[in-house]
């Protein structure tokens, strides 16, 4: 019998995935949660930072986070197996959610300076970017002042680790059909393993 995964690497990049959809709602909950659990209450697109093109960070701190300003991020899920990225990834594990955090940067430098912002990118396989272990340490740190409990930190990066897992097995089991059922229904990418 023959198994034909359907480019895994190539489903976890479909804008139209509904998993992404939710993996990347079920990201931002996770940090507005810990970072509500932190004392600072938080908003989701708020309407005052549009862009000139409509697009607006997914949340923002209704109290200053740090130097009087109040914090906006933005959460971006690369696939770390696309085509394009593979070359990146063979050098040193992160390069590509450093990649990611960059375009998030630029996308969102129009935001007014009386904002600090954090791109958070997290590769599939599961690296962040440098600015977003910085932002989940100070996090942590908030979070640990108040319960007094150290192990916040593994506890924030697990429930983040857990979803992006979960979330890939999703995009995993929609990208896997079966040749002999309906051969027809084979996707143009293709990669026969045999088993």
């Amino acid at each position: 019998m023959w198994l034909w995964p359907c480019a895994w690497a190539a489903a976890s990049v479909c804008k139209q995935a509904l998993s992404k959809i939710a993996r990347h709602q079920a990201i931002n909950d996770v940090i507005a949660r810990a970072i509500t659990a932190a004392g600072v209450p938080i908003t989701k697109e708020h309407v005052g930072l549009v862009r000139i093109d409509g697009k607006r960070p997914d949340r923002l701190t209704l109290i200053p986070w740090h130097g009087g300003k109040p914090l906006t991020w933005d959460v971006k899920v690369v696939s770390t197996l696309a085509d394009s990225y593979l070359h990146s990834t063979s050098h040193y594990a992160g390069s590509v959610a450093e990649a990611a955090s960059v375009r998030k940067e630029s996308k969102y430098s129009s935001l007014p300076p009386e904002y600090l912002f954090k791109p958070v990118a997290i590769e599939t396989l599961g690296p962040l970017n440098a600015s977003a272990l910085n932002f989940s340490s100070e996090v942590d740190r908030r979070l640990t002042s108040l319960s007094g409990d150290p192990r916040e930190t593994s506890f924030l990066f697990q429930r983040l680790s857990m979803l992006i897992q979960r979330f890939s097995s999703a995009l995993i089991t929609d990208s896997f059909c079966f040749a002999d059922k309906d051969p027809d229904l084979l996707p143009p990418v293709i990669f026969a393993f045999s088993l």
